[in-house]
């Protein structure tokens, strides 16, 4: 891996071949003409778009500069699934535009179900910056219906949801912006565009989907960090609409009071135009991500938030963070409770003992608290009473 000093950045810009579109509404009206909403639900029968909250959430981002690749991107090809004709397969070029780490095309999945309702989730898969690079270099097409996204499972409170999938393959969190020249030759060869891909995909889901009724945001490992990157844009593309998140192991937890860690990662991948200036604490407290966390619940009321994490996550805990499971459950728990105490009603998490990483796919019958995952976030998405945190 190369030192700090030895990193090179390009600013970004689209080609002019890559970026038609300068708003959302054009982005709507130029997949119409491209055919690529043929498949999609007829939204004639679902509820008025609701009112825009004034003053936006989350606007200091937006003047920060965060969705400044929203409308820049339009698929080169959007075909059926071979595996699954129900499932589109979105397909971004090379060039300036969405890439994975590797150079390769971007793909992100959807599938249109006909409901009034949305499910996006975030894949996870590794991350990569300048004291370790062990992350997914590229993207499959298709949609993995496994645990959570099984629309076949019954206890799946989603199954019936429309759906936008987004694979992981900038090894940023879906938020980094920057090429790096890796070997020293003069040419970029490890291509961190999570922003592009990101939001070049919240286009073709507000195209496909442009007035669900509600949003239910989701993401393991790296996309479960993924989501705090994610909300803000999510809803700069949805305004008004009720979004609830469920972040599987990517909780938050860094390295206890070495805010510097947190420092190091925005600055590697490009991405300091998440943090708001306003909020300096959000990433150089106690060196996690709970106060920026919190920040997002005070800036959102229309949003709330489940959290869910093994006691011990050898993935954080050792080969991340490096700083063992002693360090990591001492943080994890007192970490959870201060985002309950700030939301209570809109914040819970959910533990089980164990040694793992991810459950909503990889371990969907797990139990915390003597209360199943899948009931839990049932639970969460009824609005219920008996929504609470549990752990063993």
């Amino acid at each position: 891996m190369p030192s700090r000093q030895e990193k090179t950045m390009k600013n970004i810009h689209p080609s002019n071949h890559h970026r038609p579109l300068k708003g959302r509404s054009l982005v709507v009206s130029s997949l119409l003409s491209l055919g690529l909403l043929a498949g999609c639900s007829d939204s004639s029968d679902r509820p008025n778009n609701p009112p825009e909250p004034a003053p936006l959430p989350f606007q200091e981002l937006f003047d920060q500069g965060i969705n400044r690749y929203i409308g820049e991107y339009t698929p080169m090809l959007s075909e059926e699934n071979p595996d699954n004709s129900s499932i589109i397969d979105h397909t971004f070029g090379a060039g300036d535009g969405p890439l994975c780490l590797d150079g390769s095309e971007y793909i992100m999945s959807t599938l249109d179900a006909g409901s009034e309702d949305l499910f996006i989730f975030l894949e996870g898969g590794g991350a990569c910056w300048s004291e370790l690079c062990a992350a997914t270099p590229n993207a499959d097409p298709g949609i993995p219906q496994t645990g959570i996204l099984d629309p076949d499972r019954q206890d799946n409170p989603v199954r019936d949801y429309n759906v936008a999938y987004f694979n992981y393959c900038d090894g940023g969190i879906f938020g980094s912006d920057i090429d790096y020249d890796t070997d020293g030759d003069g040419q970029a060869d490890r291509f961190q565009r999570g922003l592009h891909n990101l939001s070049a995909g919240l286009d073709v889901t507000l195209a496909n989907f442009p007035n669900p009724r509600r949003i239910v945001l989701m993401g393991s490992s790296a996309g479960g960090l993924g989501t705090t990157q994610a909300l803000p844009l999510v809803r700069f593309q949805y305004p008004g609409v009720r979004i609830d998140v469920v972040n599987d192991a990517g909780v938050g937890i860094a390295r206890p009071d070495q805010p510097e860690y947190l420092e190091l990662l925005f600055d590697d991948w490009n991405s300091r135009a998440f943090i708001p200036e306003s909020c300096p604490e959000c990433i150089a407290d106690d060196g996690h991500l709970s106060d920026y966390h919190i920040w997002q619940m005070d800036q959102d009321p229309d949003v709330r938030r489940g959290m869910l994490s093994h006691s011990d996550d050898p993935t954080f805990a050792l080969a991340f963070l490096m700083i063992g499971f002693d360090a990591w459950k001492e943080a994890l728990y007192p970490e959870m409770q201060q985002l309950e105490d700030a939301h209570p009603e809109r914040s819970k998490y959910w533990i089980p003992i164990g040694v793992g990483h991810t459950f909503l796919q990889a371990e969907p019958d797990r139990t915390a608290g003597g209360v199943a995952l899948m009931d839990w976030i049932t639970l969460m998405l009824d609005d219920s009473p008996d929504w609470v945190s549990a752990q063993d």
